[in-house]
């Protein structure tokens, strides 16, 4: 078995001889302390960059109340924290926004409290748009054209939905502000949490097919799609084109709430209503227990009092006709209907006898001329009506007797038979007048 190797004596003497001590005593090692350790970093790297041009593109830009602007500087593969103070930000030309590409000059320091290196900013310069906010401005401009932005597609949000359901990160602080605050307003309310992730390369199929979910489903009445704060690598998810289409696709209305106030997404353009932050879109949802139940008060005071003014009228109706002279005194008033209806038969009987009376007059008229032009009324004025016997008709003319054959001749008190001797043809009755008359 072979021995292990050791260092000679001396070489092992003079490895450790940097910790020995005067005497043949072992040293003891350098113990920095936090602060210390910081301050000979930070000493170091602002000696080795008190200047320096870096390139970038500007992300989760932000503004403190005090003035001074904070953000990230990144590439495609690294990033540095950025602070450009007050007196420095009034000196920039252009608004400072996300996805802007910069040129950066300033020196490197160190924030001690958080241990972190960053760049001070002294100068910044606009170099271009970054290829994030390219790619977004590019889908925006496309769906805009194709409609989907349209306020005519946009559906209107439930008054008082029964079940909301929520699509976010069920560990991030926008589902707890939203949970609060429909605790606050509506305890009962049944919220429906479909999880998903709000950031990386899978967050966006994942918003997708929680959204057909619920519209499959059909369990909710209004959905909140949502999320915190972020830089615009954070929110890109929901600048995804799956996920407006899968919004604009939804039957079912959509609230985006995606980051803060400032931050905008595709989502928020192409959802029914946009809400700035989580808990303005569980505002927007729902309102106000309160509100709702004063509402309620004031639509059954107003029903109360039209009710008691409607209910008044008719009392005070009733109280008129109560004082009138029909219920004082009814039995007069029966007796003086009972006046009129005998007043009434009265005139209807002088009436009908009056009528009566005028169509005797015409009835007799008329029987009057019947009987003037009836036969035996010829006979009274003086004349006859002679038939032949033979077969009873009335002989109107000479030619309907024959020699020898009987004739009756009807008379005012009888008749007579004669037989025909002879016959004279002559003038009608007419031409006999007329010749008589000459």
């Amino acid at each position: 078995m072979t021995a292990p190797l050791r260092p000679p004596a001396r070489a092992r003497a003079r490895a450790l001889a940097p910790l020995a001590r005067p005497g043949n005593q072992t040293a003891e090692p350098k113990i920095y302390s936090v602060s210390e350790l910081t301050r000979d970093i930070k000493t170091l790297l602002e000696a080795k960059y008190p200047a320096v041009w870096v390139e970038g593109e500007i992300s989760n830009y932000r503004v403190s109340p005090s003035g001074h602007a904070y953000f990230t500087l990144k590439d495609a593969f690294c990033q540095i924290p950025a602070a450009l103070f007050r007196s420095q930000l009034l000196r920039v030309p252009v608004p400072l926004k996300d996805g802007m590409k910069v040129l950066v000059f300033g020196s490197l320091g160190v924030y001690e409290k958080r241990g972190e290196y960053q760049i001070i900013v002294s100068k910044i310069e606009e170099k271009g748009v970054g290829a994030l906010q390219i790619a977004f401005e590019r889908l925006k401009r496309k769906l805009f054209e194709e409609g989907l932005f349209a306020p005519e597609h946009k559906k209107p949000l439930p008054l008082l939905p029964r079940q909301i359901g929520v699509v976010t990160s069920p560990t991030g602080a926008a589902i707890r502000d939203i949970l609060n605050v429909l605790d606050r307003r509506f305890s009962n309310l049944h919220i429906i949490l479909n999880p998903v992730r709000v950031q990386g390369d899978e967050a966006a199929h994942e918003i997708v097919s929680a959204l057909n979910d619920f519209n499959r489903l059909k369990n909710v009445d209004v959905i909140i799609l949502t999320r915190g704060g972020g830089s615009l690598e954070d929110l890109w998810p929901f600048n995804e084109e799956i996920v407006a289409r899968a919004i604009y696709a939804s039957e079912i209305p959509i609230i985006s709430a995606v980051g803060h106030e400032i931050d905008w997404t595709i989502s928020d353009f192409v959802a029914d209503v946009r809400a700035p932050t989580p808990s303005a879109a569980a505002e927007m949802v729902i309102g106000r227990k309160e509100e709702i139940a004063d509402r309620i008060r004031y639509l059954r005071d107003e029903l109360f009092h039209h009710a008691s003014a409607v209910v008044g009228e008719y009392r005070r109706r009733l109280d008129l006709a109560r004082r009138s002279y029909v219920f004082r005194e009814p039995a007069n008033l029966i007796k003086q209907y009972q006046q009129q209806v005998d007043d009434c038969l009265a005139k209807m009987l002088l009436h009908g006898r009056h009528r009566l009376q005028i169509w005797d007059q015409r009835v007799d008229g008329l029987r009057c001329r019947l009987d003037a032009l009836s036969p035996t009324g010829v006979l009274a004025r003086g004349y006859s009506i002679t038939v032949n016997r033979a077969d009873g008709s009335v002989i109107l003319g000479v030619t309907q007797a024959t020699v020898g054959g009987e004739i009756e001749t009807l008379v005012r008190d009888g008749s007579f038979i004669s037989r025909v001797t002879a016959l004279h043809p002559g003038c009608e009755v007419g031409n006999q007048k007329s010749e008589m008359r000459k």
